[in-house]
């Protein structure tokens, strides 16, 4: 078997590693009606760590808002005031968090490390994988579910973290080292994998339901045919859908792992889905929308003011994106119009906006933590 080489995303957008034919530019007229627009209303700011390597997603459980840092921070906030209600400052260099679950908050170390605290930041039990988490762990129906950067995923008890089961994808000899997570729904376990593969299991015991393709690679060289999928999948009661980079996105029948439709795509950041659309935020900063029940194209976004853009949020009519530059826009869910617009600490938002009672928050690699009202 070839040696696993990986490609480091973090930080940066991973298209940034291929050679373009051109630069994209963003226009001055562009930059003036950024400016011109709305401003959404700060409703609280706080402060965690910076995180030079990792990358962490906020968590919300119960009106509580949880953040990590690379320092063995680990923070829970009041989702309304933005209080720090406490703060727990481990000696654990921290990599993959925030995962919630089971009256649990979970993070992952650089070492492997699975740690699981209750919700007043009292340490309940460590567990040790095979490699570095850089996605937050999951937990549902008694179980944790981590990721390693390896391609496995483990199945732990969340009473004590002991091992359950493990599932081994197959990877390519070259991938990117990245922090797609997994989803659980219907007792069972959905995640992407580098080679454009995704894959159902069970929750309880990882037995394999099906894999499916969303992607197959194209190209002569290892770089040309790398179709990783970078980001965590989408799920409703029927379908679960993915995106790969330098590919396609598809939706597959959660049941049957049936392709449903696909569509040319290309993204390392991720995608988002509600009743009518999947929306997908894209490679040179676009941001589609697609039918979710035929994968049609819908609109495509592509003045927001960066070429590096997060995973969308749908928050209510509005769909909710940050980029490489601390801004988050709202775009109109329907047709993709920019309505409005607010500044962070101006550093980069690299993980989707997470939803809070009447509006979202942001965290950004140098530490800022920015609630913002979508009632206005």
């Amino acid at each position: 078997m070839p040696s696993l080489r990986t490609i480091d995303e973090f930080g940066r957008n991973i298209s940034e590693l291929f050679v373009k034919e051109e630069e994209i530019e963003i226009d001055e007229e562009e930059l003036l009606a950024l400016q011109a627009l709305e401003r959404i209303p700060l409703l609280w700011k706080n402060s965690i760590g910076e995180s030079v390597i990792a990358v962490f997603s906020l968590a919300l459980s119960n009106d509580a808002l949880y953040a990590a840092d690379e320092d063995g921070g680990l923070i829970r906030f009041d989702a309304t005031t933005g209080e720090k209600i406490w703060h727990n400052k481990t000696k654990h260099k921290f990599s993959g968090g925030v995962g919630v679950g089971d009256g649990m908050v979970l993070v992952g170390t650089f070492k492997g490390e699975v740690f699981a605290y209750n919700e007043f930041g009292h340490a309940l039990w460590k567990a040790q994988v095979t490699s570095e988490i850089l996605s937050p762990p999951q937990a549902n129906n008694s179980m944790v579910v981590v990721r390693t950067v390896d391609g496995r995923i483990f199945g732990l008890d969340a009473i004590d973290g002991s091992r359950k089961w493990v599932y081994q994808g197959a990877t390519p000899s070259l991938t990117v080292r990245s922090g797609a997570g997994v989803v659980i729904s219907q007792g069972a376990v959905f995640a992407g994998f580098a080679g454009g593969k995704m894959a159902a299991m069970s929750l309880f015991n990882g037995n394999i339901g099906w894999e499916a393709t969303v992607s197959q690679p194209r190209g002569v060289t290892e770089l040309e045919r790398m179709t990783d999928i970078t980001s965590s999948p989408v799920i409703d009661e029927q379908m679960v859908c993915a995106v790969a980079y330098h590919g396609r996105v598809a939706c597959i029948a959660i049941t049957e792992g049936v392709q449903i439709w696909t569509r040319e795509s290309s993204s390392s950041a991720g995608l988002a889905m509600d009743k009518d659309y999947i929306y997908v935020s894209e490679e040179n900063g676009v941001v589609a929308a697609y039918d979710k029940r035929t994968g049609a194209g819908v609109w495509k976004q592509s003045r927001l003011g960066s070429k590096n853009l997060s995973a969308p949020l749908v928050s209510g009519p509005y769909i909710v994106i940050g980029d490489d530059q601390g801004f988050v826009s709202l775009l109109r869910n329907y047709d993709g119009a920019v309505l409005a617009r607010a500044e962070t600490d101006g550093s980069a938002i690299l993980t989707a906006p997470k939803s809070i009672q009447g509006g979202f928050a942001v965290q950004t690699i140098d530490g800022g933590v920015f609630a913002f009202n979508t009632n206005f």
